[in-house]
């Protein structure tokens, strides 16, 4: 019987795929002075994959990078999307940027307080 590794690579690529985007864009976008750069990049490095994917013939290989590819295009929307999250107050603005600073000043339900650092069940102060 011969063994396929086609499973365990999706899987441990999805893994890490997912979680390193969810990491980086929340980081990256928290810092950015603008989004344009990262969004460009995403593409950039998802296309890059997706094509490197299509034309490498080991099986392995292109299911991993396929993955990842489409994870960095994935993030690429995300950049965005966060940027949305933080105008809404769902994740913390960084004042010492001056992109955030705008949102903090625009948007009335923007704020710098991390709401996944708190006690469970308190009530956070300065939030509606």
């Amino acid at each position: 019987m011969e063994l396929n590794f086609t499973g365990l690579t999706a899987a441990i690529s999805a893994f890490l795929g997912i979680w390193l985007g969810h990491v980086s864009v929340r980081i990256i976008e928290r810092n950015a002075k603008t989004l344009w750069q990262p969004i460009s990049i995403a593409i950039v490095l998802g296309l890059s994959l997706e094509i490197w994917s299509l034309l490498t013939d080991h099986g392995l290989l292109n299911t991993g990078l396929g993955i990842l590819g489409i994870t960095f295009l994935w993030d690429a929307l995300e950049f965005v999307r966060q940027e949305k999250r933080v105008k809404k107050g769902h994740a913390p603005a960084n004042p010492s940027n001056p992109r955030h600073n705008t949102i903090l000043a625009e948007y009335p339900f923007a704020t710098t307080i991390d709401l996944l650092k708190r006690e469970p069940g308190k009530q956070v102060e300065g939030r509606r």
